[in-house]
């Protein structure tokens, strides 16, 4: 019996919680710990998971590569500094995710450095906050992720995200949603990277309660499962000098050596 724990790590910016002024302190009364340290009170529920809320204004931005080495789902909640988190942090999960973690992307993560680094699009939707209501559609009946989640449910009070969203066409639509004011959006989507599976997931603005509401608390806690990897991957070697069978074809450049053309130079470490 395999007796891992699950190693979660929940990173959020952790800045609209400490605004300053009648805005923040009406985001405080939704999440005054923080929505990271909220989420991971509320999905500490089953003892096979072991949970780190972590932010942006900690040491090595909240992923130092002992934490990260060990992560093997990462959430993501990010708004308003996706630009602040450095470049090789987000090469650094990136390859992670390739290596097999999971990687759950939430709310206006969608625009984050690593979810548009992994899709390879700007990820861009239109949106609108007027407070409206959504409503929720599962997409994939039988999927791990919306396992006793009704077939719809709504939320009160939302951030409208619509179509078109800018996203690779081999995501699979988990949910979609419909907003009061006509506007629909895939909600829900999966994906595969490498070894790692990828899940957005739209509802989550930091203004209303909706990390309270237990449907999206079970589809958050039916992702983690989900997106666990069976197994991470050492990371590939791609050099591979000595062949598996013998080449018997004569190297035309036998003489000469190559080994400057793989060589890594100054204006090529600068492209990279």
């Amino acid at each position: 019996m395999n007796s891992h724990k699950i190693q979660v790590t929940i990173w959020n910016e952790f800045i609209h919680e400490r605004t300053s002024g009648a805005l923040g302190d009406h985001i405080r009364k939704i999440y005054p710990d923080g929505i990271h340290r909220h989420l991971a009170a509320s999905l500490l529920t089953d003892p096979r998971c072991t949970l780190t809320p972590v932010s942006l204004d900690q040491p090595s931005q909240g992923l130092p590569d002992a934490l990260l080495n060990r992560t093997d789902v990462l959430f993501w909640w990010g708004h308003c500094a996706h630009q602040e988190v450095a470049d090789e942090l987000v090469e650094r999960i990136a390859l992670r995710v390739q290596q097999g973690m999971g990687l759950i992307v939430l709310h206006s993560g969608h625009r984050s450095k690593i979810f548009r680094r992994l899709m390879g699009t700007e990820c861009r939707l239109r949106w609108r906050e007027a407070g409206e209501k959504e409503r929720l559609w599962v997409a994939a009946p039988g999927h791990p992720i919306v396992r006793g989640v009704p077939e719809s449910f709504t939320l009160p009070h939302t951030e409208m995200y619509g179509e078109p969203f800018d996203i690779p066409d081999d995501g699979k639509p988990i949910f979609f949603s419909w907003y009061e004011g006509g506007n629909v959006f895939r909600s829900g989507v999966t994906f595969q990277r490498g070894a790692g599976k990828i899940f957005y997931f739209s509802p989550g603005h930091e203004t209303y309660p909706i990390y309270h509401d237990e449907n999206v608390l079970t589809v958050l806690r039916n992702a983690l499962f989900w997106a666990a990897p069976v197994e991470m991957l050492p990371v590939r070697v791609t050099h591979q000098p000595e062949p598996p069978e013998t080449i018997r074809t004569i190297n035309p450049l036998e003489t000469i050596d190559t080994a400057v053309l793989h060589a890594p130079s100054e204006s090529k470490e600068k492209e990279l």
